[in-house]
């Protein structure tokens, strides 16, 4: 079974990692709070994240992972340079296949979207890597 990695460690792992980088972050939002799950800035950059976790259930992960995608670049319109879906790096391994699914489509929302992107944050090491959209349309 796939380990389980919970939406708060992964948004709590990454505020932390986006401070040490410099950045400052919105406060934490309450349940049930509407807008990003964070807001990150730095000088004139402005970030709007939306975090998922990593569920044990493949349908689940779909679910949230179609879901996010609308509220990722639903950010646009609040002015962010990046609109940014960021998931446990456990993710990665699904990543390539469903970019290939998907293909020509994956590839076009892409380049519709080029502010998009995934991030990958591994909570346990304490690092994440950014990752633009088409980059998973290339990797095996």
């Amino acid at each position: 079974m796939p380990s389980i990695v919970t939406n708060d460690a992964t948004e709590t792992a990454l505020r932390k990692l986006l401070v040490e980088r410099g950045y400052t972050v919105s406060a934490k939002r309450s349940y049930g709070e509407t807008g990003s799950d964070v807001v990150a800035k730095k000088g004139s950059e402005k970030i709007c994240v939306e975090v998922i976790g990593y569920k044990s259930s493949g349908p689940a992960r779909a679910k949230d992972f179609f879901e996010v995608f609308f509220r990722a670049i639903s950010r646009i319109k609040d002015g962010a340079g990046k609109c940014v879906i960021a998931l446990p790096s456990r993710a990665s391994v699904g990543l390539p296949a469903r970019a290939k699914q998907y293909g020509e489509g994956w590839k076009r929302l892409g380049e519709a979207f080029p502010e998009l992107e995934l991030w990958l944050v591994d909570v346990e090491k304490g690092t994440f890597v950014e990752t633009h959209w088409n980059d998973w349309l290339s990797r095996d």
